[in-house]
């Protein structure tokens, strides 16, 4: 195939011999042929020539992809200066020239060095120029060409993907896109059918078909299920040369997925679904679940349960579980198997959402029946009310009924019923109640001021079985009585200035009253009856809880009477009336002329001052304190004057102070004398204890003096005594050390030193008679003198 191309082109080059050379631009900007360009100039004005070129070549044109064993033949430069003898010298510069281009510098004839790819460069720029070997210089001004490269089918088609993902809904119609595949050819589109790419299919029919121009993917059956089938894959065929036979193909892989659209409607797979209860459960108790299947999946799926109709719409609910897609029957009412043990529901699950466009197949919904029976158990006492509320006036007398629950046993059987208070919420037993009948009363008065209510839980139990029982909270409320009197607010005690004038208010006083009366409080002021009409001071009623005290005569004199007692009666409204009486305290101060106290007994001006008995009582307090707190501190600073008892840093307590000196034997008179602990008189001089400070009061005590010939151990008791009743001893325990020898033992000595002079004497014999253990040391020492030297 390749020299079947070629030929046309060796054909043409060798009968077309002279080419006129147009540089590119000029072919490109225009397409009339040579001609004589006539101009004028701007020094002479002479009308200039156009000269044709020399240049001679043939026109070049190169297959790729050139499996020849020479250099593929290009074509040929020459110029009408070439006479032949060698003189030209031929140049190529430009694309690939030197590399891929050669060219004989002597005859001008092009090859190329390698094989080309149109893919890869299809067209090469090139500029020949012609030299005088002699001069260097040109002959023929440069000239450009081009060498394009001719396309052969060398590239198969390629897909933009190596594997594509796509889908299409369920129960689509024939011809639906699914999904567009695109391949691209490197071969030159403008040069034969090496680039015209045609889509084929492989593999996924008949359920799918592409279109050979476009690739475009369609459905190509109808109403495909995605229950029967959901995932399908496509092998599609890309080939080139118009799909004609020798073209080069690529293929593609492509998943299809078939989407879920509503067209199953949801179904029981049974009819019939049967639960128990027992009549105690809660309200909302789960009883049980049913679903129906749904072959559709995601919201095409999703279901909704009711309870269309049955005996037990009322008393039964069902809800619908989203996660799950389970309806849930649940207790709406109190269930009594005494009134009723089966209820039977019919229950229909229904899409969410259907799609218009499968309404035909039927209706998207289906019933089940459910039935539910009722257990019966043994339930604790039922009490009339779910909390009683009583209401009891405060002075009730102890004993009285206040009120009363009830209760029954909601069984067939209908036990008797024993009542009783729970101790934990009556701590106090304040109320108890009749466990016949349920009657409660009270055991102690009732005030409502420290209680106004009590919150108590009952008990209902049955007689014949103690396990079943029930509580009720019983919320007692204390009613207000009037049993309080009205009192001062707070205590008062207030001034009158010597120089008052009459009708001057001194002092506003109010009242409280423990009571709560229904109609609030009113209370009212009035002198007491014993003096009626005060000669100093009125009591005026503001109408508000509150009274003024007002001054009633001109000037009072503190050297006459310093101090006046008002008795103020105060009562309330409410029945019975309750009264008290409160005594306000005045005294008499002098003020200026503004009313401002100058002066004033001592507790008055203080309290002119605005201090107050409490607040003096804490001043002097604190006074106190600082006072001990200044002598703690002189104390301190004066012990801390003496010196401490160890006056040597080189004194511990409990020290135990040991010499490890081994000596040098017995000829050794330099190293320590054990006579020195004998001779008690060494030990006589006292001496100051380095661990103790001296006190003048105490005397030092010279022991009395010990005999040479005493026993050391005698001497060690001595000194022990003495420092138990040393009266100067320090307050801890200390440790007096005595090296004590003893006296000789009794026991001759076993040393080899004090028996080797009375060695020669000794008779060894026998140890002959100790036994064989013995024999080694009686034949040493027992045998005759020769023998043991």
């Amino acid at each position: 195939m390749r020299i079947y191309h070629c030929l046309p082109l060796f054909i043409w080059t060798y009968v077309f011999h002279t080419v006129d050379a147009i540089p590119l631009q000029e072919k490109a900007s225009s397409d009339l042929p040579s001609k004589r360009i006539v101009g004028l100039t701007k020094d002479d004005g002479k009308m200039l020539h156009r000269t044709k070129r020399g240049w001679m070549w043939n026109q070049f044109f190169l297959l790729e992809e050139y499996t020849g064993t020479d250099t593929q033949y290009v074509g040929k430069l020459h110029t009408d200066q070439d006479k032949g003898d060698g003189n030209l010298k031929y140049i190529l510069t430009g694309d690939g020239a030197g590399s891929l281009f050669v060219i004989d510098e002597n005859t001008g004839d092009i090859h190329a060095a390698k094989k080309l790819d149109r893919e890869e460069k299809s067209l090469y720029i090139l500029r020949a120029k012609a030299i005088d070997r002699k001069t260097g210089r040109q002959v023929e001004p440069e000239s450009e060409f081009i060498i394009k490269i001719h396309d052969i089918n060398d590239n198969e088609p390629k897909f933009t993907k190596d594997l594509y993902t796509a889908s299409v809904p369920e129960m689509s119609g024939v011809g639906t896109s699914v999904i567009q595949v695109t391949a691209t050819d490197a071969d030159d589109a403008n040069y034969g059918n090496s680039a015209k790419v045609v889509y084929s299919i492989l593999q996924g029919q008949p359920y799918f078909s592409v279109d050979p121009e476009s690739g475009i993917i369609k459905t190509a059956l109808p109403d495909m299920s995605r229950e029967n089938r959901e995932q399908y894959q496509v092998v599609i065929q890309a080939k080139d040369m118009g799909g004609q036979m020798g073209g080069l193909s690529g293929t593609t892989t492509v998943n299809i997925t078939l989407t879920d659209v509503n067209n199953s409607p949801p179904r029981f797979p049974q009819s019939t679904y049967q639960f128990n209860s027992p009549e105690s459960v809660p309200l909302g108790t789960h009883l049980g679940r049913i679903k129906a299947n749904d072959p559709d999946v995601g919201e095409n799926a999703e279901m909704e349960y009711s309870i269309a109709e049955g005996d037990g719409a009322d008393m039964f609910d069902v809800i619908t579980d989203k996660a799950t897609q389970e309806g849930i029957i649940t207790v709406k009412q109190n269930l009594d198997f005494e009134n009723k043990i089966l209820y039977t529901l019919r229950v229909v699950a229904s899409n969410t959402h259907p799609d218009p466009r499968f309404l035909h197949l039927g209706p998207f919904k289906d019933t089940a029946t459910v039935k539910i029976s009722v257990e019966d158990i043994d339930e604790p006492p039922v009490f009339s009310k779910i909390s009683y509320l009583i209401e009891v006036d405060e002075d009730v007398k102890e004993g009285s009924i206040i009120g009363q629950v009830t209760a029954y046993d909601p069984d067939s059987m209908n036990n008797l019923i024993k009542y009783s208070v729970d101790r934990h919420t009556d701590m106090e037993r304040i109320f108890s109640i009749n466990a016949e009948n349920g009657s409660i009363f009270t055991l102690k008065p009732l005030d409502r001021e420290s209680s106004p209510w009590h919150n108590i839980t009952v008990t209902a139990t049955e007689i014949n079985n103690s396990k079943q029982s029930s509580h009720i909270p019983v919320f007692i409320r204390i009613l207000d009585i009037n049993d309080h009197a009205p009192e001062f607010a707070m205590y008062y005690e207030t001034f009158v200035c010597e120089n008052a004038k009459p009708g001057q208010l001194i002092q506003t006083v109010s009242v409280m009253d423990k009571d709560d009366p229904p109609r609030g409080h009113k209370f009212f002021f009035e002198p007491v009856p014993e003096f009626p009409l005060n000669p100093n001071f009125t009591i005026v009623d503001n109408k508000d809880n509150t009274a003024g005290i007002m001054t009633r005569k001109d000037g009072y004199s503190r050297s006459k009477m310093n101090t006046y007692l008002l008795p103020i009666l105060i009562f309330d409204n409410d029945y019975p009336i309750q009264s008290s009486t409160g005594t306000l305290t005045i005294r008499v101060c002098a003020c200026d002329n503004q009313g401002n106290m100058q002066s004033c007994n001592a507790e008055a001006l203080v309290l002119s001052a605005g201090l107050s008995t409490g607040a003096l009582v804490a001043i002097l307090l604190c006074v106190i304190i600082l006072l001990v707190l200044v002598v703690l501190f002189a104390a301190l600073k004066r012990q801390r004057k003496k010196e401490p008892l160890i006056i040597s840093k080189d004194d511990v307590r409990d020290n135990i102070v040991t010499y490890n000196d081994e000596g040098g034997g017995e000829e050794d008179t330099q190293a320590f004398d054990i006579g020195t602990l004998r001779n008690p008189e060494a030990r006589e001089d006292s001496k100051l204890r380095r661990d103790v400070m001296p006190e003048t009061i105490f005397q030092i005590r010279r022991t009395v003096p010990l005999w040479e010939n005493i026993d050391v151990q005698d001497f060690i008791h001595r000194r022990l005594k003495e420092n138990d009743s040393d009266p100067s001893a320090p307050p801890y325990d200390s440790l007096a050390t005595y090296a004590y020898e003893g006296n000789d033992s009794i026991a001759d000595s076993l040393s080899s030193l004090e028996s080797l002079t009375a060695d020669c004497n000794q008779d060894y014999d026998y140890l002959s008679d100790w036994g064989p253990r013995f024999k080694k040391l009686a034949d040493m020492y027992g045998g005759d003198e020769s023998d043991r030297d």
